[in-house]
C-alpha cells in the first residue's frame, strides 16, 4: 500500500509556539490590550486555533478574550458543487456589536473562505472592526482580502496543497506542504 508523504514540514511545534505567541502580541499590539477583543474561529481548524490564541493572549494580558466558533458551510459560494455539506454547529455565544473580532483560521488561499465568513458573521450583528489572523498565508488570492495577523507566509504553487495539523485533531502541530496528486484524503485547505 502506497504511504504517501508531505514534500516538506515548513513548521514544527516550536515554530508555531513561536507564531502563536507573536500573533497574540500583535493582536493586543493593535488593539490596545485585550480589553474590546473577541476571537470567532473558522469551522474546522479556525477553533482550536482560536482557543489556542485565546490562551496565550491571557498569559500576556492577564485577560482571555472570549472564543466563538463560526461555521460557514451555507455562505461557501461553492456551496452548489457540494452534494451535501458537512454542518457544524455555530456558536457565538457573546455580542460582537461594537467589539474588535478577530477571524481565525488555519490557511488564507484565494480569500472565498474568509468571504463568506464575513458574510456570515455580520448575521450575528456589527463588530467595531473585524481583523483576520492566519498560521498561514499562501497568496494566490482572488479576492481582496489580506490577513492582520500571519504566523508565516509560504510561497506555494497551486498543485500544492498546505496544511496546518494541530495537536487537538491530529495528535501533533506542525504544517506541512503536499503534492495535490500525492495527497491523502483529509480535510482540504482553502
Amino acid at each position: 500500500m502506497n504511504n504517501p508523504k508531505p514534500k516538506a514540514t515548513i513548521m514544527d511545534d516550536v515554530a508555531m509556539r513561536r507564531a502563536v505567541t507573536r500573533i497574540a502580541h500583535e493582536i493586543l499590539e493593535h488593539n490596545e490590550g485585550a480589553d474590546s477583543v473577541d476571537l470567532v474561529g473558522i469551522v474546522s481548524r479556525g477553533v482550536p486555533l482560536a482557543d489556542i490564541l485565546s490562551r496565550e493572549i491571557a498569559e500576556i494580558e492577564g485577560k482571555r478574550p472570549s472564543v466563538g466558533k463560526l461555521d460557514i458551510s451555507f455562505y461557501r459560494d461553492d456551496i452548489s458543487r457540494s452534494i451535501a455539506p458537512v454542518l457544524h454547529a455555530t456558536n457565538i455565544p457573546f455580542d460582537i456589536n461594537n467589539r474588535n473580532i478577530v477571524l481565525v483560521d488555519d490557511v488564507l488561499y484565494t480569500g472565498r473562505t474568509v468571504r463568506s465568513a464575513l458574510d456570515a458573521l455580520m448575521d450575528f450583528g456589527r463588530p467595531r472592526t473585524v481583523q483576520l489572523a492566519v498560521m498561514i498565508d499562501r497568496g494566490h488570492r482572488e479576492l481582496p482580502i489580506r490577513a492582520d495577523f500571519v504566523g508565516k507566509n509560504v510561497p506555494s504553487s497551486h498543485s500544492e496543497d498546505v496544511r496546518v495539523h494541530l495537536k487537538e485533531i491530529d495528535g501533533d502541530n506542525s504544517v506541512t506542504i503536499w503534492d495535490k496528486a500525492a495527497m491523502p484524503a483529509k480535510g482540504g485547505n482553502r
